[in-house]
This record gives C-alpha cells, sequence and structure tokens, in this order.
C-alpha cells in the first residue's frame, strides 16, 4: 500500500486514477483547483481518500500540499502528475494570455510538483514519479500548437531528471495516453481547429488510469498507449517531411468523421486533466 498523491483529481483521468489507486489498496490524496469536485470525488471513495486544495501553478501551494497529504494519510510514496489545460485553436487565433496559461499549467506546473516529490522522496529514501503526459509530445499536431510543446518540454524534462536521478532512491515513469473521453475532448471535438481529434478513437478514463496504476505497481520506463498505434506516431515524429505530408492527410480524414461541429467554449477549467 502507497500513499499516492493524484494532480488534477476532480473529474476524467484524475478522478478515475484514484478510483482505481484505492481499489488496488492504496490511500490516495485527491489534489485539485477545484476542491469541492475533489471532495465529491473522496466521498464516494470512503476513508482510503482526501481531498486536498492544489493549485500547481503555485509552489508554495505544492508544498502545503505535500505536508497536508502527510500529515492526514503518511508521507507521499507516488506522486502522478496528471493537471492539465487546453485552448484549442490555431497558434495566431490564441492570445498570449492562453499560450502562458497552458505553459504555466502543462509543464511549470508539473516541474514545480516533480522538485518539490524529489526533495522529500530523496529525503525518506525512496519515491516514485508518474507524469501522464501526451501523444502530441511526439508528434505535433495543427490547432494544439502550445498544448503540443508543453508536452514536448515535460517529456523531456522528465527524462532529464529520470537521467540525473538514476543512482538515487526515485524511480520515475512517464505515460502517454491517447484522445481519452474527458471534458478536454469534448472541448477539442467542438473546435474546428482541432478536427483532427476524429482520427481516432477516444479510450474511456478508467482504461488509461488502469494503465497509469500499472505503472505504479510496474514502474515502466515509458508507455504508449495505445502499444501499437503510439509506436506508430513516434517514428512519424522523428521525420519532419514524413509528418507535413502525413498530417494534412490524417487531418481530412478526421474531418470527414466529424459531424455537428459547433463553436468551442474560451477554455475548459484547470481541474480538466491531459487527454492527449
Amino acid at each position: 500500500m502507497s500513499v499516492v498523491l493524484i494532480t488534477g483529481a476532480a473529474s476524467g483521468i484524475g478522478a478515475a486514477t484514484a478510483r482505481e489507486a484505492v481499489r488496488r489498496g492504496h490511500l490516495v490524496a485527491l489534489a485539485d483547483i477545484d476542491l469541492a469536485g475533489a471532495t465529491r470525488i473522496a466521498g464516494q471513495l470512503g476513508p482510503a481518500a482526501r481531498a486536498f486544495d492544489l493549485d500547481i501553478r503555485d509552489e508554495d501551494a505544492w508544498e502545503a500540499a505535500f505536508d497536508a497529504v502527510a500529515d492526514q494519510l503518511g508521507p507521499v510514496d507516488v506522486l502522478v502528475n496528471n493537471a492539465g489545460i487546453i485552448h484549442t485553436g490555431y497558434a495566431r487565433q490564441l492570445s498570449p494570455a492562453e499560450h502562458r496559461h497552458m505553459v504555466e499549467v502543462n509543464l511549470l506546473g508539473p516541474i514545480y510538483g516533480m522538485l518539490a516529490a524529489l526533495s522529500r522522496m530523496r529525503a525518506q529514501g525512496h519515491g516514485h514519479i508518474v507524469t501522464v503526459c501526451s501523444m502530441s509530445s511526439f508528434l505535433p499536431l495543427p490547432g494544439y500548437t502550445t498544448y503540443g510543446a508543453t508536452k514536448h518540454g515535460l517529456r523531456a524534462f522528465h527524462h532529464s531528471v529520470a537521467i540525473e536521478e538514476r543512482d538515487g532512491p526515485v524511480t520515475f515513469s512517464i505515460v502517454h495516453p491517447p484522445g481519452t473521453r474527458t471534458p478536454m475532448l469534448e472541448q477539442e471535438m467542438a473546435d474546428p481547429s482541432a478536427v483532427i481529434t476524429f482520427a481516432e478513437k477516444p479510450l474511456t478514463p478508467e482504461k488509461v488510469a488502469s494503465v497509469i496504476v500499472d505503472a505504479i505497481a510496474k514502474k515502466p520506463v515509458e508507455v504508449v498507449h495505445p502499444a501499437i498505434g503510439g509506436r506508430v506516431q513516434r517514428v512519424a515524429g522523428v521525420f519532419p517531411r514524413l509528418m507535413r505530408f502525413v498530417i494534412p492527410k490524417v487531418a481530412a480524414m478526421a474531418k470527414r468523421r466529424s459531424t455537428g461541429l459547433v463553436p468551442a467554449p474560451a477554455a475548459v477549467p484547470e481541474q480538466g486533466e491531459t487527454n492527449r
């Protein structure tokens, strides 16, 4: 049994991961800027789960969250860095504030969390950090410019820290889910600029959660899911000319599959978890 801190746990992948982790016998801290939502989920899960307020953009809030979890459940053994946000639209359509928001939440927030976890886990002599990233960390996509850039950066940071800490007591796993049926995906599907969302069949949050909780036990270095499709995208992302040839064709196919597009909302609330 481990004490698992999950960010973005008020809904979607984060909430499903909390449910699966409790089912497998872990104590779970559901952290989210949406404290009411996290509290509701924790209440459904019983005494093995507690809700905690956390704005991942705030370095001090991370320290306070780790302290609060330690007081109520015990020192954190596993951090699942899951929270993220997306503003859909082509790069030229988004405001500087929207670009900055994604960088702060999707990249700087997880960086702050990893650093806070790392110092505590090194001191206690053990720990595991699971980064929930995205298939867009391998393959740049139209309509996902800054979102994809944050995921490229997050993957690079995660692996760089893992290499630096290779001789230490902390282990690292990174998971790249495809499109997942969450509030974020609903926003993407409503925005014509993100029509490439329709190129693949989305997974359920419960399926992704199972992969994440498996990673807590098995400690893989990196997981792409589904495995075969993920490997194809990884290879395509290595060759820029291939990307520029293939992606427009995939987008055209996705557009044909899409129906009933409506204008997108301005943004998904910050508790929306990474879904690509």
